[in-house]
């Protein structure tokens, strides 16, 4: 019992230094992509760059709106990170020690859970601004998270199984990348869509929202907030590496596949506008949703 909580806390501790490096990444890449250097005072080419971020933010001082509910205005932020964190300890690493039997839907459970901090945080705020990114955001994430539910029940009815470990072996079979092909583009899209991620970053629309949900958070809880972004983004990366790409945790392959997808994220950031919100919403009920739908029924056709 010691060694697994001190093999977890290993790994929370590897995700927060993962995470902030990966704010380094995506400032270099969107530096590069503008013709410009990104960061690169703080010590060499900017490596340090991230810890001189968290000084910062961590280290100045807490303000709030006199009218806002300071306990849920407070907790919403760290209940986000606890909860993408909690998910982790799902993902079957080497000793699997935390391979859950039944992951796929603890995996599932912690995902929907995603949209409870952002509402929270939008209505203690008590802001208009707030609020009405808080509500864009959680009808996103509501939308998407139908299509994603329907194409892990699909593998699921295929591989008849809910341990992620068994599903991510069948990746050994190399035509199941083939085969899958649409799920993988559509799962990907969704995933996008579900992290608040441009081309869908709905919730932090500057133009119309003032920058959505998080408009009255600063220094703790803006950091606490994005800390909660970049590290879902890393979590749905592995999900899609295990789910698609990589023969199992022991791989080198998911490692690969698990930093490309963190660049397709950051490479959608600087390449696609913006999607206009009533054409996000046609996209997951009028096309995916169908889509998804068809592919489920055909895979219960071929099971039976």
């Amino acid at each position: 019992m010691i060694m697994s909580l001190l093999s977890y806390l290993i790994l929370i501790i590897a995700i927060l230094v993962n995470v902030a490096f990966v704010t380094l990444l995506e400032r270099k890449i969107l530096g590069y992509s503008q013709l410009r250097k990104g960061p690169n005072k703080v010590s060499m080419v900017g490596l340090a760059q991230p810890f001189n971020d968290a000084i910062k933010l961590f280290s100045k001082e807490l303000v709030f709106p006199n009218l806002a509910n300071i306990f849920q205005y407070f907790l919403a932020p760290a209940c986000g990170l606890i909860i993408v964190l909690i998910t982790f300890s799902l993902f079957p690493m080497k000793e699997y020690m935390f391979s859950l039997s039944l992951s796929i839907i603890f995996m599932y459970m912690m995902m929907s859970m995603n949209v409870y901090p952002v509402l929270i945080s939008g209505w203690a705020s008590n802001s208009k601004y707030a609020l009405l990114g808080a509500l864009r955001s959680v009808a996103q994430t509501v939308s998407y998270e139908v299509s994603l539910a329907l194409m892990l029940m699909f593998y699921l009815v295929l591989s008849s199984t809910l341990n992620l470990l068994y599903m991510s072996n069948m990746n050994m079979f190399w035509y199941k990348s083939i085969m899958f092909l649409p799920m993988m583009g559509i799962w990907l899209v969704s995933c996008l869509a579900e992290t608040n991620r441009t081309p869908f970053d709905f919730a932090e629309g500057e133009s119309e929202l003032v920058s959505g949900f998080n408009i009255e958070y600063g220094s703790l809880g803006f950091a606490l907030i994005f800390m909660a972004e970049y590290a879902s983004i890393i979590m749905m990366s592995i999900i899609f590496s295990l789910l698609f790409l990589s023969s199992g945790t022991n791989s080198v392959s998911l490692y690969l596949s698990t930093t490309g997808l963190v660049g397709v994220w950051i490479w959608a950031r600087t390449t696609f506008p913006r999607y206009r919100y009533d054409k996000l919403m046609n996209l997951a009920w009028k096309i995916y949703l169908p889509l998804v739908l068809f592919m489920l029924s055909f895979g219960l056709f071929m099971v039976s």
